[in-house]
């Protein structure tokens, strides 16, 4: 049953996404597209951190730190060099390389340990990045960051809209099939029973260095699109509060279903964009993390799944069979 309402949520989103490559046809908001880009953005790094927290089990608050390559890795190529797509690819390769290279030391180095001590030297190496940022000011000005300029493809924003909504089909598709091969159910047991798959003759650790490897380098692709939208960059892209967007996002939309992670990213940035806006109009809505933090809690008290896996549990509660029903009520 669960599998039938996978098959139905993904076959939902991919027509969601056809309706959405076609709407710049039929619809012209400059507003609206740039809301759409973040969100796409976001969507992938959130989807990078359901890998780790939904499948794997793991809690990482340093996540934020392969956003961050990502993003000053595209503005230093953008800034030192031309802004071609040649440039462009590059600096996307060396992405790739050096978020594949790091999150493969981060992990022999840091998974090894268990819950919260993981979580706190995770945050302790992002912090590390975030200082050297700081510090670099010949590579990276510092907190005040640079503007740099992108190649003429994305100069049109429709282009750029298109790029990073196919980018996040693509990645929703490819982690489909990571979480669904032999690999991502192992992920999965070690999930659900860590000790239990390491007796069985699993390399537990292994496991984890791929599943943070592919999820370093997928949040390093978001940081490039993220920094490609501003054209712009400094060491905000670092800070905890992109590592707790991700956790949020994920969080809010269902640990462990990739299609919640779009809808938590969606959710949080059309909130964030709306209580701003409304922030203009009145002097109440100054304050709008506060209401930010409502709507948080709102969400958690009647979604304690997430909104994708309460839904989820509700129907295939209402769709069980009738002899299913009536053993659990015998067995109550």
């Amino acid at each position: 049953m669960k599998v039938v309402q996978g098959n139905k949520m993904t076959a939902s989103f991919l027509v969601i996404a056809a309706l959405l490559i076609i709407l710049p046809f039929v619809y012209e908001s400059r507003n609206l597209f740039i809301l759409l880009t973040q969100i796409f953005v976001f969507a992938i790094f959130a989807m990078s951190y359901d890998l780790l927290l939904g499948f794997t089990g793991i809690v990482s608050f340093g996540h934020a730190m392969f956003f961050g390559i990502g993003a000053y890795l595209m503005g230093i190529f953008m800034k030192k060099f031309e802004p071609t797509m040649p440039y462009f690819f590059l600096a996307v390769l060396s992405t790739i390389i050096i978020t594949a290279l790091v999150s493969f030391i981060v992990g022999l180095l840091t998974l090894r340990l268990k819950s919260h001590f993981y979580a706190m030297l995770t945050l302790a190496l992002s912090g590390l990045f975030l200082v050297l940022a700081e510090k670099w000011r010949s590579m990276t000005y510092g907190n005040d960051g640079f503007t740099f300029r992108v190649p003429d493809l994305f100069i049109d924003r429709t282009h750029f809209y298109w790029l990073c909504l196919i980018m996040m089909v693509l990645v929703f598709l490819f982690l489909k099939r990571f979480t669904n091969s032999p690999l991502g159910r192992v992920l999965q047991a070690i999930r659900e029973n860590e000790q239990r798959t390491e007796s069985l003759g699993y390399q537990v650790l292994h496991y984890k260095i791929a599943a943070s490897v592919v999820s370093g380098v997928l949040a390093g692709i978001a940081g490039i699109l993220y920094a490609i939208s501003l054209r712009f960059v400094n060491t905000s892209v670092f800070s905890m509060d992109i590592t707790l967007d991700a956790l949020l996002m994920t969080i809010i939309g269902g640990v462990g279903t990739l299609v919640g992670a779009i809808i938590g990213a969606g959710l949080i940035e059309f909130a964030h964009d709306w209580l701003t806006e409304l922030a203009k109009e009145h002097v109440i809505f100054e304050r709008w993390i506060i209401f930010f933090g409502i709507i948080y809690i709102l969400v958690v008290m009647f979604f304690p799944k997430g909104i994708v896996g309460t839904l989820s549990t509700y129907t295939w509660k209402r769709n069980k069979p009738p002899a299913m029903k009536k053993k659990e009520k015998v067995a109550g």
